[in-house]
Order: structure tokens, then C-alpha cells, then sequence
């Protein structure tokens, strides 16, 4: 019976090493979103300056398209912007952006400064329309289809690979079905 007794701390200590072994194949990046499959909550947002017209939900209609979520104080949607300048300037999809938590008038600022590659920019500087996609962090860019649903859900920086092997694929795919 004593002999027993003296495996169990090691029978312990192997089921956690497989555990951790386990969480360790796992991509941490990769957070699962409960908008996948669903439509885009209804918002309908002021523009970023006076006179700009905003952006509602209903703007995403009838195309595809992407829905980013960047803010002026975001260091990694800095390094991110040149490659949503480089997707816009393509024309191949239409970029929509929503301004999270940001100071009035920064996000316009920081466009002016740094070139616009939205269509649309809604200010969301209570963070409610956040709050409803479940963002994290920024940035966060989601692919909408033409009826307005959530496709993909990515959270990060946008690199060329990421354009290029996972958004213009699925974007190619939509656009077809």
C-alpha cells in the first residue's frame, strides 16, 4: 500500500505536464468570437470631425467588407496602418473604421497625419460598440459579408501574410458564394 502512495505525486506531476504539454499546441492569438456567423449589432456612430458622416452598420451592406477597430494611442495599429493603406489604395475590398476610446478629435488627428484608409470612421470613444463585438484590444478586424454577418474575426496587427493567406481568400470565397 505504501508503495502506492509514493507514485501518486508522480502520476499528479505527469497529468500536468500533459496538460500544459497540450496548452502549449494551442495559438494564443487565436480567440475564439461569439460574432462569427452573426450579424453586426445595430450601431450607428458620429463621425470622428465635425461634418464627417459617421458610420452605422447599415453602411457595411451589400459588400464585402472589412470593419477595423484602431485608436491614435494604439501602438500596434501604427504598425498596422501602412498595410491597411496598402488594401486600401488596392480597392479591392472597402475598409470601414471605428475610432475606440479615443480623445475628441485624436483619431482625426492621427488620419490627417498618418493618411485615412477608411471609407467610414465611426467614433466609439464610450467604447459601447466595442463592448458588442467583444474587442479586446486593438486592432481587431472583422470581415462582414454582403448581408452584413461576421466572417472572420482577426485580432492583431494585419500583416502581408495575414492579407495575403487568410483575408483575401476568404474575401475571394465570399465574394463568389
Amino acid at each position: 500500500m505504501n508503495r502506492i502512495l509514493l507514485f501518486v505525486p508522480l502520476a499528479i506531476f505527469a497529468v500536468t505536464l500533459v496538460y500544459f504539454g497540450m496548452g502549449l499546441r494551442q495559438d494564443p492569438s487565436a480567440i475564439p468570437s461569439q460574432m462569427i456567423d452573426r450579424p453586426l449589432p445595430a450601431f450607428d456612430l458620429a463621425g470622428i470631425a465635425d461634418g464627417d458622416p459617421g458610420l452605422s452598420d447599415t453602411d457595411l451592406l451589400g459588400q464585402v467588407s472589412l470593419l477595423n477597430v484602431f485608436g491614435s494611442w494604439c501602438p500596434p495599429c501604427a504598425i498596422e496602418h501602412p498595410m491597411l493603406m496598402q488594401i486600401s489604395r488596392s480597392g479591392r475590398v472597402p475598409i470601414y473604421g471605428v475610432d475606440w476610446r479615443d480623445e475628441p478629435g485624436a483619431g482625426a488627428a492621427w488620419l490627417a497625419r498618418h493618411g485615412n484608409p477608411y471609407s467610414r470612421v465611426g467614433d466609439d470613444a464610450q467604447g459601447r460598440l466595442a463592448i458588442d463585438l467583444g474587442i479586446t484590444g486593438a486592432p481587431e478586424t472583422f470581415l462582414v459579408d454582403a448581408d452584413g454577418r461576421v466572417r472572420h474575426h482577426h485580432v492583431g496587427i494585419i500583416t502581408e501574410d495575414v492579407w495575403r493567406n487568410t483575408l483575401l481568400p476568404m474575401i475571394e470565397e465570399l465574394e463568389r458564394s
